[in-house]
């Protein structure tokens, strides 16, 4: 009787520490995007992973899905809609397809420099952005970027627009860069980024669009042989969260995954702008062939974009960033 007694307490006490240990136990979140390893979209999530992690003593515990493991950036979307993906730096075609005032963002030619983009995003137009898309069940984090996109394929220099005639391109399945490089003459197809490698090594497109970061972490130097820096378009990568996730936070934790999100875009953008002055080199080490083009001729080809999508459903919101970025 007396050693019963005895194991009672140890019993009560091991049954106080598991409750302990189980009421302590990290809530895990799954943050997705498309970007490779060493991508600075990748960086940057590992680095608001991290922070979230630290702040919060370990409460929460992010991982992350890189290279479209979750989907492609559509499927991410609705995932984060329903509430079955938590977070995602996801891209501007996709949101698009949802949001359809992101696509204004990469007007053809719109911005004279990086500096600018981010001016805009973070102003009144990245606030506007931020409630439509809160409509769609979404909270945008921040705004990422995507960098400047530029031609690559493997038939031949592009230089001029009559270059780029005839090319079969591969785009996202984004209205804007389709609007983009159909004004150019190229035969558009949409491929998804994940299976793009493959399609360009066995001929499938002749080249594709894309920004620096995206061209070298995906290793498309090998199976192109021209890169032409055309900067036709710019685009962000809206850093967003579910909003049925983000409803579950308290307060204070909101304000947590705020600030770290803050910290993590701005690392996010260092690195894409570090990426895109270094990488010209880079990759004309690695042996494709890079050219300059005729950003006006290039310009002047693709009007006919500004006016077909002032004209369209989201008109007035393309004419304000026409304005504001100008």
């Amino acid at each position: 009787m007396k050693r019963r007694h005895f194991a009672l307490p140890l019993l009560i006490g091991a049954l106080m520490a598991s409750g302990l240990a189980f009421a302590q136990q990290a809530v895990k979140l799954t943050l997705g995007h498309g970007a490779a390893p060493g991508n600075p979209r990748h960086e940057a999530a590992v680095k608001f992973a991290d922070t979230v992690k630290a702040k919060t003593n370990g409460r929460y515990e992010i991982q992350v899905a890189h290279s479209a493991q979750l989907g492609d950036d559509a499927a991410m979307v609705t995932a984060l809609r329903s509430g079955s993906l938590d977070i995602s730096a996801n891209s501007q075609g996709a949101m698009a397809n949802v949001v359809p005032e992101y696509a204004a963002l990469g007007l053809p030619f719109l911005f004279a420099d990086i500096q600018k983009a981010w001016q805009l995003l973070d102003g009144p137009i990245g606030e506007d952005l931020s409630k439509r898309t809160a409509a769609k069940g979404m909270v945008v984090l921040g705004y990422w970027d995507n960098g400047i996109r530029h031609v690559t394929n493997s038939k031949r220099p592009i230089k001029a627009p009559a270059d780029i005639k005839g090319l079969k391109l591969r785009t996202p399945p984004d209205a804007m860069t389709m609007d983009i490089m159909q004004a150019l003459g190229a035969d558009a197809q949409q491929i998804k980024f994940s299976e793009l490698y493959v399609a360009l090594q066995q001929g499938v497109v002749d080249g594709q669009e894309n920004p620096l970061t995206n061209i070298s972490s995906a290793k498309l130097y090998e199976v192109q042989k021209y890169l032409s820096l055309t900067g036709h378009k710019y685009e962000t990568n809206p850093f967003v969260m579910s909003k049925r996730s983000w409803d579950k936070l308290s307060p204070a934790d909101q304000k947590v995954f705020t600030e770290a999100a803050a910290e993590a875009t701005q690392v996010q953008r260092k690195l894409s702008k570090e990426a895109d002055e270094k990488l010209v080199a880079e990759l004309k080490g690695k042996g494709i062939q890079i050219d300059t083009v005729d950003r006006k001729a290039f310009a002047d080809a693709t009007k006919s974009v500004y006016t077909k999508w002032a004209a369209g459903p989201a008109g007035d919101f393309v004419k304000r960033v026409v304005q504001q970025a100008q």
